[in-house]
């Protein structure tokens, strides 16, 4: 997959401007500034009655400009950030100008704008040069923050791409002797698990930016029961209850096949008479809960310890992949040790 450069329409550095934050952000920024404008140049007498008028202004040209913004959003996002910031610059130039001449010309109807004099042109020039410096540094703070934004995006990625790329060498040598094996007892199985093991690393090397749905997650981890059943045999009881499950839901890959793995490392395989891992989930409103839960080894017998880079990697591509509306919770509950993961429900329209 191509990444779309920053400066691009797909992901324009300029902010919406029909979101209220954005309108809320501009009233604002907009009172400040006439607040600084009346300490600035306005006697202390008169700064109240001052400040009124000028508020009033800086208020006309902040709202007439983000209206004009907001209806030419689509028309900029298709524009590099250089036209679009020449654009959206010259946009609160104009909007100024005519504001200003109309101010004037509603303080004296008599003078038409050629006839407003060189207090009134100063009062225009004045205006023009306060906007073109305020609309500058507010461009080039839009365009920083979406560099950082960018930055910030790009790091997560890699970290994802790089947490993603991990992989077991255990699993993959089991895997191997297991088909070595099988190609003298069943030749069909073993190409079949060969096909289930590709399956995994396909997978595994896949565009850790591209999410896959749920459904797809759950046929991995079957993929890879099937191979540790073979190996196992009887010792490995497997149960899913997944049936509330959305199969649309769309998730990091290889969340749940680590978890599922973990649960036959560290429960199953080390038990001499072998355990049980149960899948189970629900939809709690918006949100997907799923469970990974495993028997756990009799004291008497040697348990692995581990060392929790399979949760540890799983709960940074969640919070990579949903921010902070993720969780994964891990605890030994009796002979049992569950691992909850909890996540929001965002559908795959494909």
């Amino acid at each position: 997959m191509t990444e779309v450069s920053p400066s691009r329409a797909e992901d324009p550095f300029l902010p919406d401007f029909c979101d209220i934050r954005a309108v809320f952000v501009v009233v604002l920024a907009g009172e400040i500034l006439a607040v600084v404008l009346g300490l600035m140049t306005v006697p202390a007498l008169d700064f109240w009655l001052a400040l009124g008028g000028t508020s009033l202004f800086v208020q006309w040209v902040g709202l007439t400009t983000t209206a004009l913004l907001c209806a030419s959003h689509r028309s900029l996002a298709h524009l590099p950030a250089p036209a679009a910031a020449a654009l959206t610059l010259g946009v609160v130039l104009v909007v100024t100008a005519t504001l200003s001449l109309a101010a004037l010309w509603l303080l004296d109807p008599t003078q038409p704008p050629p006839s407003i004099g060189p207090r009134g042109w100063e009062f225009v020039g004045r205006n023009l040069g306060i906007s073109a410096v305020v609309g500058a540094v507010t461009l080039r703070y839009f365009y920083v923050q979406h560099q950082w934004r960018q930055n910030v995006a790009r790091e997560a990625r890699a970290r994802v791409q790089a947490l993603q790329s991990r992989i077991r060498p255990h699993f993959l040598f089991n895997s191997m002797n297991t088909i070595a094996s099988l190609t003298r007892t069943d030749p069909a199985l073993a190409e079949r698990v060969v096909e289930d093991l590709a399956d995994l690393f396909r997978v595994s090397l896949g565009d850790a930016r591209v999410p896959v749905t749920l459904a797809r997650e759950l046929e991995v981890c079957h993929r890879y029961l099937e191979i540790e059943a073979l190996r196992l045999g009887d010792r490995l009881a497997i149960r899913w209850e997944v049936d509330g499950l959305p199969g649309s839901a769309e998730l990091p890959a290889l969340t749940v096949q680590p978890l599922v793995e973990n649960a036959v490392y560290h429960g199953v395989e080390p038990a001499p008479e072998g355990g049980q891992v149960r899948v189970s989930g629900r939809l709690d409103g918006r949100a997907v809960e799923i469970l990974v839960e495993n028997s756990l080894p009799p004291a008497d017998t040697s348990r692995r310890n581990g060392n929790r880079l399979a949760q540890d990697n799983v709960r940074q591509r969640l919070e990579a992949f949903f921010g902070a509306a993720a969780r994964l919770e891990a605890a030994a509950e009796g002979e049992r040790y569950r691992v909850t993961l909890q996540f929001p429900l965002r559908e795959s329209r494909k």
